[in-house]
């Protein structure tokens, strides 16, 4: 509990608090979700090596994606009230 009582007597409120902490928790996601995505690429690959590239390609646009949502997330979390 001293934590917080430190982080409120320092002029930091609940909300601002919150969206540190949902900011942290999307990006702390999306490095998770894109390492588990290499891993498996690689994987895949070193299984059937003439699939690699096809695999790496896929892996690349999906991590696009989650990038994008991560980002997005992170918009919300900021602008939040």
């Amino acid at each position: 509990m001293f934590p917080l009582a430190f982080l409120l007597q320092a002029g930091m409120s609940l909300g601002t608090l919150g969206k540190a902490i949902g900011a942290a928790l999307a990006a702390l996601a999306a490095a998770i979700g894109i390492g588990k995505i290499g891993q498996a690429s690689l994987e895949a690959g070193a299984r059937q090596p003439e699939q690699a590239a096809h695999y790496r390609m896929t892996a690349i646009i999906v991590s696009a994606l989650i990038e994008g949502a991560c980002l997005f997330a992170i918009v919300v979390c900021l602008i939040a009230k």
